[in-house]
Parts: structure tokens; sequence; C-alpha cells
């Protein structure tokens, strides 16, 4: 009688079965890394645009913007107005094929107690996917 050499069924199933639960491993961990990053690019915007917003827009004017863009804070680097989804901070539609759709960005600016275009507050804020909303206020 001969031996055979070779990979028993059962050998080859126990390995097929390792590599797919190793699969499903790191493409969960993958998704999870993807959404800490994009919550991170979220507070790194919102704590930028408060920055600027403290620093220097106040100390130069005594008051906060009606609106927020890239025109009234210059001191913030543009990419950062736009969220994850590509979406601009104020935007409020987005054209596709001829057709206006409504969008909203994940950040959001709301100035209050307002008189013209100076107000004495605001709110920051920013829809995260892990977490709750990250919210930045004016300084007291």
């Amino acid at each position: 009688m001969r031996h055979q050499t070779g990979f028993t069924v059962i050998e080859l199933l126990f390995v097929v079965l390792l590599l797919a639960a190793a699969s499903v491993i790191f493409f969960v961990q993958k998704n999870n890394i993807e959404v800490t990053a994009r919550d991170t690019q979220r507070k790194t915007a919102i704590n930028a645009m408060h920055l600027s917003l403290e620093e220097v827009y106040f100390k130069n004017h005594g008051s906060y913007p009606r609106t927020l863009d890239e025109t009234t804070l210059p001191s913030v680097d543009e990419p950062l107005f736009t969220d994850p989804n590509g979406i601009k901070l104020g935007q409020t539609t987005v054209t596709v094929n001829d057709t206006k759709y409504p969008v909203e960005s994940d950040y959001r600016y709301e100035a209050t107690d307002c008189a013209g275009d100076a107000c004495k507050s605001y709110t920051l804020r920013t829809t995260l996917e892990n977490e709750d909303d990250f919210i930045k206020k004016n300084r007291d």
C-alpha cells in the first residue's frame, strides 16, 4: 500500500475558515479606522474654525459674523470648510444633471443675538459617526 501525500479535506476546510475569519476581522477594523478618521477630520475642522473665530475674528471686530465661510475666516484653510462628504459649510443644494437636490453639511454655524452682521454669540457643531455631536461655543 502506497502512502499518499497531500492535505486532507479537514485541513483545507480549516485553512479556508481561518482565512475567512481573518478577512471579516480585517474589514470590520478597516471600517472602524475609517469612521474614526472622518470623526477626527470633523473635530479638527470645528476646532480650527472656533480658534480662528476667537483669536482672529473676534479680536479684530469685537463681535462674531452672522455667516461663516472662507472669506469670513481667511485664516482657516479653505478645505476645512468642506465636510468628509464633500459638502461645504452653509451649502444647501447640490446640482446633478441640471437638477438641484437639498443637502446639509455635517458642519453647522449658528450665530445668535445678532444686530446686522455683528453677533454676540455662536455655536459650531458637527455630526459625528461614533459619538454625540461635537459642539464648540463662543467664549464668555
